[in-house]
C-alpha cells in the first residue's frame, strides 16, 4: 500500500510541475488564428482631450465603419503625449512597437498600419521602420503600411494625394472676396520628406486655387515667405487654418494665440484682418474619406502584391 501511496503522490506531484511549467510558454503568445485581422491607426497623438475626441477618434470611427471585419486599435507615436496622458488621466496608450507587438501576442494573423500623418516625415520614418522589421521577420501572415496625406502626385499610374487633399480641404474653405486669402499651418521640419508642404504649395496653384497659401512652423515654406506673397497680392483679409491633423498646441498657440510671435498675431501687426478657423483635419469628412482610401490601397496591396502602389 505504501508503494501505492508513493507513487500516486509522485505522480500527482509531476502533473503539478509539469502543468505549472506550462504557463508562462502559454501567456507568451497565442498561436495566429486565420482570419483575425486589424487595423492599427497611428498618429503623433495629442493631450487634447476634445481634440483627440473630434479628429483621431473620429477617423478611428469611421475606419471601423468601413471595415467591419478588422478590429481598429490605436497607437501614438509620441512618447511625450504618451507619457503626459498616462500622468495625467491614468490612460496608457501604445506606441507603434507596442502596439504590433500586443496584436503578435493576441494571435492576430494579418495587420493594417495605417499613419494619420500628413507628410512622409520623421514620424512616418518610424512607424515604417517598425512595420518593415515585423515584415522581415515574418511576426503576422500578412502585414501592410498605409500612406500618409500627402504622397503620391499622380505620377505615372499613381494616384494623386495632392489634389484629393485640396478637394478635401474645399470643405472647409468660407466664400471670398478678391481681395481676401486662405492660410494654411502646416508643421515642416528638417526632415526631406517635408518638402511635400512646398509641393503642395505649388499643387494647389496649379489646380487654381491662387488665394490659398502654406506655410510651416519650422520648415519652408516659412513664415516669412508667406508674408511676401500675401504683401505682393495685395491680400487684405486672411482666413488661418492648420493644416494639421489635431488643432493642438500648434493650432492654438502658434497660430490662433495672442502672443505677438503668433501668426495671427504676426499678421496683424502687418496690416491684414484676420480670421481664424481652430479646427483639425481629422474632423474634415474628406479627410477622413482620404484615410479610409488609403487602408483600402493597402488591404488591395495584400491582396494583389503584382500591384503594389508603395
Amino acid at each position: 500500500m505504501k508503494n501505492i501511496y508513493s507513487i500516486i503522490t509522485t505522480l500527482c506531484m509531476l502533473a503539478v510541475f509539469g502543468c505549472v511549467s506550462l504557463v508562462p510558454s502559454l501567456a507568451a503568445a497565442v498561436p495566429a488564428q486565420a482570419g483575425k485581422k486589424a487595423i492599427l491607426v497611428v498618429s503623433f497623438g495629442t493631450t487634447y482631450p476634445e481634440t483627440l475626441k473630434t479628429t483621431i477618434e473620429a477617423v478611428e470611427t469611421k475606419i471601423k465603419a468601413e471595415f467591419p471585419d478588422y478590429e481598429v486599435r490605436r497607437a501614438f507615436t509620441s512618447r511625450i503625449i504618451i507619457k503626459r496622458i498616462a500622468e495625467r488621466d491614468g490612460v496608457k496608450i501604445d506606441t507603434e512597437k507596442e502596439a504590433l507587438d500586443r496584436l503578435k501576442a493576441e494571435g492576430f494573423n494579418e495587420v493594417i498600419v495605417q499613419p494619420l500623418h500628413i507628410a512622409a516625415g520623421e514620424e512616418f520614418d518610424l512607424v515604417k521602420g517598425v512595420v518593415r522589421h515585423h515584415e522581415a521577420a515574418k511576426t503576422f501572415d500578412k502585414i501592410a503600411l498605409g500612406r500618409p496625406i500627402m504622397y503620391f502626385m499622380g505620377q505615372e499610374e499613381k494616384p494623386d494625394d495632392y489634389l484629393a487633399a485640396a478637394k478635401a480641404l474645399e470643405n472647409q474653405f468660407p466664400k471670398q472676396k478678391k481681395d481676401e486669402a486662405i492660410v494654411l499651418m502646416g508643421h515642416g521640419g528638417s526632415h526631406p520628406g517635408n518638402s511635400a508642404y512646398a509641393a503642395m504649395q505649388l499643387k494647389l496653384q496649379d489646380e487654381g486655387y491662387k488665394n490659398v497659401y502654406l506655410f510651416t512652423v519650422e520648415g519652408y515654406p516659412s513664415f516669412d515667405n508667406m508674408l511676401a506673397k500675401l504683401k505682393a497680392n495685395k491680400v487684405k483679409k486672411v482666413t488661418l487654418m492648420p493644416f494639421m491633423l489635431v488643432a493642438g498646441d500648434h493650432a492654438t498657440n502658434d497660430m490662433a494665440g495672442d502672443e505677438e510671435d503668433s501668426a495671427k498675431s504676426q499678421l496683424i501687426a502687418a496690416g491684414f484682418k484676420v480670421d481664424t478657423y481652430v479646427h483639425g483635419l481629422g474632423e474634415n469628412a474628406g479627410f477622413q474619406d482620404i484615410y479610409v482610401q488609403h487602408v483600402k490601397d493597402a488591404i488591395d496591396e495584400l491582396n494583389n502584391p503584382e500591384a503594389k502602389k508603395h
